[in-house]
């Protein structure tokens, strides 16, 4: 399973490397996408489960936010949200005189896949558009990566204690610990690198280890929250976008937080 995941994205990762290089439209346009298949695959886990998420609006908001947050930053998200609270609720109520047993919760679960796939996700594109925003992913996502790498081999070779036996048996603190370490060492030499085919002050090693470290020990809870999900409809992927990573929200869990870590970094390193 490893070898195959590191095989794939082997293979993705010169295209990964040119959207982010890109960007505009190009990078909106497949962020939007990931998180629009991220939301179907959100709404198909709670349909496993006898829930009615209102799948249509869900994956219409996700997209919408995303487009919102490009063309108005942050001006526009309000109105989505706003817009997107009232005709869910309009939606679960109908649903609800059609016989759905559940309209309360669907309704929450409704919203919910809205805020967070879509208000939280398109930090992805907020990070991209800010000044050398191509430089901070390059940054928060590979550490992502590292981090991964570094707790699945050191917690499967040395690994004692688990992290979070209900949600993911297979997580160690061992493993934890070494991804955390791993992605402040992996941080600080990314951005001593992107310092030098970029802008120095911006891009110091030392923001670099403290962003890795945050990542390493957060970003595990974007895993941990889509298993959560996982493990109460009893699925073991969320899709089978690609071989050996499952589906897109398989794929975003993490991400979702490395876009809101590094764009609060970026913030921060800006002023």
């Amino acid at each position: 399973m490893f070898r195959e995941r590191v095989a794939v994205a082997l293979l993705f990762l010169p295209i990964f490397f040119w959207i982010i290089a890109q960007g505009g439209w190009v990078y909106v346009a497949v962020v939007a996408l990931a998180l629009g298949l991220a939301a179907h695959e959100y709404v198909a886990l709670f349909r496993h489960h006898g829930h009615r998420p209102a799948g249509p609006l869900i994956v219409l908001g996700v997209v919408s936010l995303a487009a919102a947050r490009f063309f108005t930053q942050f001006d526009g998200g309000p109105a989505i949200l706003t817009a997107a609270a009232l005709i869910c609720l309009t939606w679960h109520l109908f649903d609800y005189e059609r016989g759905a047993a559940r309209s309360g919760t669907d309704f929450a679960i409704s919203l919910a896949g809205i805020v967070y796939l879509g208000w939280i996700g398109a930090f992805l594109i907020s990070l991209r558009q800010l000044p050398q925003g191509e430089w901070w992913l390059l940054t928060a996502l590979p550490v992502v990566w590292i981090a991964d790498s570094a707790a699945y081999l050191v917690g499967k070779a040395i690994g004692r204690r688990r992290l979070s036996p209900r949600l993911s048996p297979k997580k160690t603190w061992e493993g934890y610990l070494a991804g955390i370490l791993a992605a402040g060492a992996g941080g600080a030499g990314l951005a001593f690198l992107w310092g030098m085919a970029a802008d120095p002050s911006a891009f110091r090693a030392s923001a670099g280890l403290w962003l890795g470290l945050a990542l390493g020990a957060l970003t595990p809870l974007g895993d941990l929250g889509i298993s959560m999900i996982k493990r109460e409809v009893q699925v073991k992927d969320t899709g089978r976008l690609l071989p050996g990573h499952g589906g897109a929200l398989d794929r975003l869990d993490s991400w979702l937080w490395a876009g809101v870590l590094g764009y609060c970094a970026a913030t921060v390193a800006v002023r």
